[in-house]
């Protein structure tokens, strides 16, 4: 198997593996017990923080512990709706998660106004009609992804947070694709409020976290407990919480080893070889601003859903998109919001990149893809089969 669907999810990191397995076997007290048990999961968790706190330049204190970006988008939203009840409006765009355009929703379904900045054809959101949907006393929120899920578009978040905070506004960033990726620093890039989910950067599925500024008020989504100083009740699932933590750490070195030019020489690679045989292959997200971990291909007149099936046989893991949908192909509300017409985005696979991966994985992978593609149109009539070198 080649597995290419990292933006779905990633594999765990073996050293998160061996990290987590002391706290599923010996250490499994209660982090909230006061018996030495109890304190050996404590420092874990307060560990853990650090190291979350240390991947994104935020302070220990500001990190809370979530079940993944989902329930930090929701929490995040229900939050600043609750306290800032006068400000009844919310600005994001058409390519956000469905986590956040079914936020969205409810925000407008309890009364609040929702505004959807366009993005360009790259992706990124137009800066001079977001300044103009950003009003002084009226917008609560901005809240727009750091960095696509399906064709990785980097969004400018600096002048984002510039126009939001220059009307008072919050600003929200969902930066699960993101973070461990690509240099994320709330020194830098002062957002008020941050989510991201360890399952993206190599730590287990259903642990993530939730930055909260000091600067910010905020409401927990989740009551009861008290835990995480009272911002997310819940006991706190230790031993994800140390995976994360792991993560964390490996995904800091590896911003720093040279990991990040390989992976964008591996995926330049993969999209020549696909460009040299198929040069009707038309490329998402740009070529500047993106994530060097996707690549979001359109093959004109090629069913995805073919594709995936063909490749499926030869063992290459790949999607058509966001895999958030129970495992089933919709439309693609980001390549529609880009401007991509919807046989061009039925045309569309997502090929996304870890560490984990290698150049002769990625030659490979690009090798079936070509086949499959001549295949396709091969069996539709508008190619010659050829063989693929």
């Amino acid at each position: 198997m080649i597995y290419l669907d990292s933006s779905a999810t990633t594999q765990i990191d073996p050293a998160v593996l061996e990290a987590m397995l002391p706290f599923l076997r010996d250490y499994y007290a209660n982090p909230s017990s006061a018996y030495a048990g109890g304190r050996t999961a404590s420092r874990a968790v307060r560990s853990a923080r650090e190291q979350v706190a240390a991947l994104i330049g935020a302070a220990a204190d500001e990190i809370v512990f979530t079940s993944g970006g989902t329930e930090s988008i929701n929490a995040v939203h229900a939050s600043v709706r609750s306290l800032w009840p006068e400000k009844p409006d919310l600005v994001i765009t058409g390519t956000e998660h469905a986590a956040g355009i079914e936020c969205a929703k409810r925000w407008q379904e309890q009364g609040g106004k929702v505004f959807v900045a366009p993005v360009s054809p790259a992706g990124r959101v137009d800066l001079d009609a977001l300044r103009g949907l950003v009003q002084p006393g009226s917008t609560a929120l901005v809240s727009i992804m750091w960095a696509n899920n399906e064709t990785g578009a980097i969004a400018p978040m600096k002048e984002i947070i510039e126009i939001a905070h220059g009307a008072g506004a919050l600003v929200h960033t969902d930066a699960v694709q993101a973070v461990g990726k690509i240099p994320v620093s709330m020194h830098a890039v002062p957002v008020d409020f941050l989510s991201l989910s360890g399952h993206k950067f190599h730590a287990p599925k259903g642990v993530g976290a939730l930055y909260i500024s000091r600067r910010a008020r905020f409401a927990p989504f989740l009551v009861g407990g008290g835990q995480e100083r009272e911002r997310r009740s819940g006991t706190e699932n230790v031993p994800g919480i140390v995976g994360l933590g792991t993560a964390a750490e490996l995904a800091r070195q590896h911003l720093e080893d040279g990991t990040k030019a390989r992976l964008h020489a591996m995926r330049g690679r993969f999209e020549h070889l696909i460009n040299a045989a198929l040069p009707d292959t038309r490329i998402h997200g740009g070529l500047e601003h993106r994530l060097h971990t996707i690549s979001s291909l359109c093959f004109p007149d090629t069913d995805a859903a073919g594709l995936l099936i063909l490749l499926d046989k030869q063992g290459i893991c790949a999607s058509a998109g966001s895999a958030c949908h129970s495992g089933t192909l919709h439309p693609s509300h980001v390549l529609e919001a880009m401007g991509v017409s919807a046989r061009d985005a039925a045309c569309t696979l997502r090929i996304s990149f870890s560490r984990f991966n290698t150049k002769p994985e990625a030659e490979a992978a690009a090798r079936a893809v070509i086949e499959a593609a001549q295949k396709m149109r091969a069996m539709q009539g508008d190619g010659e089969l050829v063989a693929v070198s």
